[in-house]
């Protein structure tokens, strides 16, 4: 097969680029011809999975976008909402996971590089980065490594860019063993009237190209990112591009100066298909076309063909449309940085994409079928099972081979889920710049807005276990998740950004999955007025058809009006009276207890999302009064978790106790929803209890705070605890001795 630029592009070749023969067939018909390889490259890049979602763009029509306070809802680089005082959040989440299974160094970098443009693209400042990572099982004997390359990736960019990496999450099952996930997420600030967005509008406006010069690096990388991996198969090694964090700073640094300016009309990164993408959509969304003459791209490398300058995904690289006569001023900024700028082209009225290279056109298309007109598939799907509830006997096995609770603590806070990340968020400059109030440690990251007392509030969430389990309700927990872990900070929750992480959508029992989720998260979305502004799909994560688990992972943001009135896991007193917030029920199916010390799994509990709700606006409402300033949501290892979470941050004892109807392991290690453990004052406590009665809150005194150790007296009379200093050393443990023997 040739891939000669200009050649007629064939089936063979187009199956080759990862379009099936339908596909092919319908550009002949869109084209009324037969396209040359060029064109053929850029159809099979705009009509991949990555690019054109063409596998859920009718589900995702479904999420609540619009609110008082969205300014750019899906469909932008990135979102952007509305925070008062001049000011707007720009932010958005997305995943480089092929890439950094590949090469877990550069492509976790180039992850943060990526998704860092993303929200530079529109004006705004980086201040934050998270990253929510998912590896195989630890005694696969490709983990280690992985771990060590994306921490090592995701450290190197961020660290040397100089925007800290605030939170994230790290979990491990074998189901991730082919394919792991590495999902980012960024945060910037921009004034409320200088946001820039993409659309190219109007003909005669210079096309400018700016930042590193093109390469080879990356050809092919969105169609690679829309095809399921071969175990054993190394073929796709070179579509991983290499990422400079330095040159990417200087990137930052000279396109906030010019849009200092009024020189901009349209400015995009280039992504995923690198400048295929970024020109088509400009172009398109402008209602304009758009002319590029190839020869003046800033080449690498030597003799690179149009296909190669049109599918190359070279890293800091960045496509703007300027004003007429803006061109000098640009140049002369980018010059200062020292970074490439060249005229590379001008906006038309043709409404068509066209190449020249070495005088002659070598590609005209229309951007009709490439942009809105690209395919859009509904799917066959079915109903995805939802997981048998645990059986009576499964039941009483839980609580008949429940070990104690020092024994089941300690198991559960030395587990590969629960036990500390430490290893990894050290290796994090979490804290250049100087406004990071809060970090791994917390339920929600918190950053210092400027003027005031103000800050932002993010977090990333979701349960993978739950969305198999239930996908439907495990849509609605990810998000109801990701609200109370804002709650738990005092920050009132304003939008979400998600990464939507599934399998292969032809399947239909994938498709399932997928459609259940979004439907899901749509409803939890629409109950606590929680828009959905940006996202990212990433599907086809299997290995010879095996998928990962389920994993649409949510990035919230929230607003926290005064610094002053916030709450920590680690703020907890000697003294301090413990509260459970919210109703116990000993849900133990999917619970990590059940998993880790009996390996059973069940339902998934169920999410009561109007408690979600009342009980976070209680709590919050709480935080914000100045009655509670130590509080964790409960999630994974129920209360038992949570408060040694609490102790262990807070270096503080706490003793738990219970005289109830339920089972100590269903009390300690439920996993009901909608809960919060708060630590209050003893003489607030009558002022708490009413404000809770007039709610209609489910309140429990379940313990108090002092001393050395972490203990609990249950149904058997016998206090039965675990030092501190001892649960620290196995909960700190796990993961510095596992990775010892990385390198």
């Amino acid at each position: 097969m040739s891939l000669d630029p200009i050649a007629p592009g064939t089936l063979a070749l187009a199956e080759e680029f990862g379009l099936s023969r339908d596909e092919y067939n319908l550009v002949l018909e869109k084209l009324g011809r037969t396209p040359n390889v060029t064109e053929l490259g850029i159809f099979s890049v705009m009509w991949s999975e990555h690019c054109s979602y063409k596998s859920t763009r009718v589900h995702l029509a479904k999420f609540p976008t619009k609110a008082a306070h969205v300014i750019y809802g899906p469909g932008e680089n990135a979102g952007a909402i509305d925070i008062g005082e001049g000011l707007a959040a720009i932010f958005k989440m997305e995943s480089h996971n092929h890439p950094s299974f590949i090469e877990p160094f550069q492509g976790a970098a180039t992850g943060v590089g990526g998704i860092l443009r993303d929200v530079f693209t529109m004006g705004a400042r980086p201040i934050a980065l998270m990253n929510a990572l998912r590896f195989g099982a630890p005694e696969h004997p490709k983990t280690r490594k992985l771990v060590d390359g994306v921490v090592s990736g995701i450290s190197f960019y961020g660290n040397c860019v100089g925007v800290p990496t605030v939170g994230g999450e790290t979990n491990f099952d074998a189901r991730y063993n082919g394919n792991i996930l590495v999902n980012v997420f960024c945060l910037g600030i921009a004034p409320r009237d200088k946001i820039f967005t993409s659309a190219a509008k109007g003909a005669n406006n210079p096309v400018v190209y700016v930042g590193a010069k093109t390469g080879r690096d990356g050809i092919h990388g969105a169609t690679m990112a829309s095809a399921e991996f071969v175990e054993g198969d190394d073929s796709q090694r070179p579509t991983v591009q290499v990422g400079d964090p330095f040159l990417e700073k200087l990137l930052i640094e000279a396109c906030l100066e010019l849009m200092e300016t009024d020189a901009i009309i349209g400015i995009q990164d280039m992504g995923a298909a690198g400048l295929t993408s970024s020109s088509i959509e400009m172009a398109s969304k402008g209602g304009a076309g758009i002319e590029l003459d190839l020869d003046a791209v800033p080449a690498r490398e030597e003799g690179m063909t149009p296909y190669e300058f049109m599918l190359s995904e070279s890293q800091e690289r960045m496509l703007m449309v300027l004003k007429p006569g803006r061109e000098h001023e640009a140049k002369r900024i980018f010059d200062k940085w020292g970074l490439d700028a060249a005229v590379i082209g001008t906006t038309t009225d043709s409404g068509n994409l066209t190449l020249r290279w070495h005088g002659e056109i070598v590609c005209d298309l229309p951007l009709g079928p490439l942009a809105d007109e690209a395919p859009r598939y509904e799917r066959p799907y079915v109903a995805p099972l939802k997981a048998i509830p645990l059986t009576e006997g499964e039941q009483g096995r839980l609580v008949s081979e429940y070990p104690g609770f020092a024994a089941s603590l300690t198991k559960l806070m030395s587990s590969p889920d629960m036990a500390s990340k430490r290893w990894i968020w050290e290796q994090y400059d979490r804290h250049v710049m100087g406004d990071t109030v809060a970090d791994s440690g917390s339920d929600a990251a918190i950053v210092r807005l400027y003027p005031g007392p103000r800050a932002l509030a993010m977090t990333c969430d979701v349960t993978p276990r739950y969305v198999e389990a239930d996908a439907y309700g495990g849509g609605k927990q990810a998000v109801a998740e990701a609200w109370r872990n804002l709650s738990a900070v005092g920050a009132r929750p304003l939008a979400v950004t998600d990464n939507l992480n599934f399998g292969n959508p032809q399947r239909p029992e994938i498709m399932g999955q997928i459609v259940h989720a979004i439907e899901g998260m749509a409803e939890a979305c629409r109950a606590l007025a929680f828009p959905v502004i940006s996202g990212n799909v990433s599907l086809y994560n299997e290995t010879d058809g095996k998928a990962i688990l389920p994993t649409p992972a949510i990035g919230g943001v929230g607003i926290l009006d005064t610094l002053e009135r916030r709450a920590s896991a680690d703020a907890l007193a000697v003294g301090d009276v413990l509260a459970l917030i919210g109703e116990s029920a000993g849900h133990l199916g999917q619970s990590l207890y059940a998993r880790e010390l009996i390996a059973l799994g069940g339902a998934a509990p169920p999410v009561d999302l109007a408690a979600e709700k009342k009980n976070g606006d209680f709590v919050r409402g709480l935080i914000s009064d100045g009655l509670v300033r130590a509080a964790h949501d409960l999630s994974d290892g129920g209360l038992a978790c949570a408060a040694a979470e609490m102790a262990l941050a807070s270096d503080v004892g706490i003793a738990l106790g219970y005289q109830g109807d339920l089972a100590d392991a269903a009390f300690l290690y439920g996993e009901d929803q909608a809960r919060y453990l708060i630590a209050v004052k003893g003489a607030a406590l009558p002022e708490l209890e009413q404000r809770a009665r007039a709610a209609g809150i489910d309140f429990l005194i379940v313990g108090e705070a002092g001393g050395n150790e972490i203990s609990f007296l249950g149904a058997s009379g016998k206090r039965d605890g675990i030092s501190l200093k001892t649960l620290r050393e196995t909960h700190e443990e796990w993961l510095p001795s596992y990775m010892s023997k990385a390198r």
